[in-house]
């Protein structure tokens, strides 16, 4: 940017140099007896008109240093954080971390997160109509064991059999698929019951229901969510709305 002031000053300075040499050789040739101070009055008109330039110009230079090297920079919008499975917070240090999507109708399979790791999904081919489940170990959170188990044209005794094999300290975890209620009895439903269920005693037809519980459980599970097939409420045609839920769930320690 200096090199260009530069350079314009040294034009403007030839230029007035220029104009003084014409105006005497019109003295030399036209024998014109002109007042001296009326030349010096061009010539300090001329320094005049010089010095304005410049300084306009040396004024505009400043201004446009100013504003490039001290404009504020824009602000670059943050992402928010991302939480494990896509909470909407994180879970505390001594937690895992868990997200359970129901299937929606017959057509997308439920899905189950853990520690930010999809056991269970459409996409991994590994889930079917009824119910879904995923066993984890509560002590070191390993993945052990996912099965489905069809509970409207399948054998419940194969799903009473899987229960009956899940082992004490595990984490169980459940999503429904299109219609999880029609084969289910009384012997599976108090199985699931013991693994800390409020509702698998009511689930039916059709019905949406997330559920995550544990084998040795002394209480009942507050990882649990429900919605009853209704022609009246239902989102889709002959469906109830998918269920999610999230949550955090305390480690198992060593005793």
């Amino acid at each position: 940017m200096m090199r260009a002031g530069g350079l314009l000053k040294l034009v403007v300075l030839v230029s007035v140099l220029f104009v003084v040499v014409f105006l005497a050789f019109e003295l030399l040739e036209s024998n014109v007896n002109l007042n001296l101070g009326k030349v010096l009055g061009e010539f300090m008109h001329a320094a005049i008109f010089y010095n304005i330039l410049c300084t306009h110009r040396t004024s505009m230079l400043l201004h446009t240093t100013f504003v490039t090297r001290y404009a504020p920079a824009e602000t670059v919008p943050t992402s928010p954080p991302r939480h494990k499975c896509g909470l909407s917070k994180p879970c505390p240090e001594d937690h895992f971390a868990f997200k359970i999507t129901s299937g929606a109708a017959s057509v997308v399979g439920p899905k189950i997160c853990f520690q930010d790791n999809v056991l269970m999904s459409g996409l991994k081919n590994n889930v079917g109509r009824g119910i879904n489940i995923a066993l984890i170990n509560g002590k070191t959170s390993e993945l052990t064991k996912t099965d489905s188990f069809d509970m409207w044209s399948g054998d419940v005794e194969q799903l009473i059999k899987f229960l009956k094999e899940i082992e004490d300290g595990s984490i169980v975890m459940m999503a429904t698929f299109d219609d999880p209620g029609t084969k289910l009895n009384d012997e599976a439903r108090n199985l699931i019951a013991e693994l800390g269920s409020t509702s698998i005693s009511i689930l039916g037809f059709r019905d949406n229901w997330v559920f995550v519980g544990g084998k040795g459980i002394k209480t009942k599970s507050p990882f649990e969510q429900h919605i009853k097939n209704n022609a009246e409420t239902n989102k889709y045609d002959g469906w109830p709305e998918v269920l999610e839920m999230e949550g955090c769930i305390p480690m198992k320690h060593e005793t």
